[in-house]
């Protein structure tokens, strides 16, 4: 039997878990779609500097007290890996997923996104073993080794100066000639002379034996010269890709995937909403997604309001 709701919220991060608790707090009933635990990247980020309320707080830490605040007032965290949504004659959305479907009035989309990969030889076949996209994650396994960073802005030198306490040396490799990270990051990670760096440079394939990595290729972009880097870790922070393929169909994505919405955080779909890093934005933070899913919250409710 098919589940309903007033409001579905796909995904269980910072925006999804606040959506969840403004919809609830309006008397509700909300379900919180995840296809794992509940905060999104923030269970992948070692310390947040940056959010309102806490001088530093680690993120998985941050994401379980904003979990036990979006269910106070009733909404149910569902697991399930949302496999796509229809639109009804009556505006009723049907939300599929791998195992069940369910039915609400209201969707709200805040699915995040994802590392992007580096697309080269080797970094496929050393995922996991000695490839890794979160630092927090995998950082112990490099303790006293060396590794290197691919990246320049904020992830990759936060994660660089996580790893930097660690291991014997993180080598940040970065395509620009500066990085694209905050002053602040920048100038303690200069501090930090654990931390070294490879400039307009990109990694052309990860190399190692048969059970680990043993460093990486690397073009100079301006010098055209080819070298090896040593290393036994390599963590890839090169941007993010939005998790919206379900969602395809709907055409409420732009060219690159992203979603399109208003200022009301509406897409074109009536009564489909979408929050956080999954939107088409300038700037994907923690304090972002809260406010966009603080507006979205409220704006399931004024729309359900007026269909009565």
């Amino acid at each position: 039997m098919t589940e309903k709701y007033d409001v579905i919220v796909i995904g269980a991060g910072p925006g999804g878990m606040t959506a969840a608790l403004y919809a609830s707090r309006a008397n509700l009933k909300v379900a919180m779609l995840d296809r794992g635990i509940y905060g999104g990247q923030m269970n992948n980020t070692a310390e947040v500097e940056n959010y309102p309320g806490f001088k530093s707080i680690m993120g998985p830490e941050l994401a379980k007290k904003m979990y036990e605040s979006s269910t106070q007032f009733g909404a149910k965290l569902l697991y399930g890996s949302v496999t796509g949504i229809t639109v009804d004659e009556n505006g009723t959305k049907h939300v599929k997923t791998d195992s069940d479907e369910y039915e609400a009035e209201a969707v709200i989309i805040a699915t995040g996104s994802e590392s992007r990969k580096l697309g080269v030889p080797g970094e496929e076949k050393y995922s996991g073993r000695g490839v890794s996209y979160c630092a927090v994650c995998d950082g112990a396994f490099y303790r006293n080794k060396r590794v290197v960073v691919v990246g320049g802005g904020d992830s990759a030198i936060e994660e660089g100066l996580y790893l930097a306490n660690l291991c014997e040396n993180v080598n940040v490799i970065h395509r620009r000639d500066e990085l694209r990270a905050q002053k602040i990051l920048q100038d303690r990670a200069f501090a930090n002379e654990k931390m070294s760096f490879t400039w307009d440079s990109v990694v052309t394939e990860i190399i190692g034996d048969d059970m680990k990595v043993s460093g990486v290729k690397v073009h100079n972009k301006k010098t055209g010269e080819d070298s090896i880097l040593e290393a036994n870790g390599v963590f890839i922070y090169v941007g993010t890709t939005p998790m919206t393929e379900p969602f395809k169909d709907l055409g409420i994505t732009d060219e690159n995937g992203w979603i399109v919405t208003d200022e009301h955080m509406e897409t074109k779909i009536a009564g489909i909403y979408a929050v956080g890093d999954v939107r088409q934005k300038f700037l994907r933070q923690i304090t972002t997604a809260v406010g966009d899913a603080g507006i979205a919250g409220q704006e399931v409710f004024s729309y359900l309001q007026m269909k009565k």
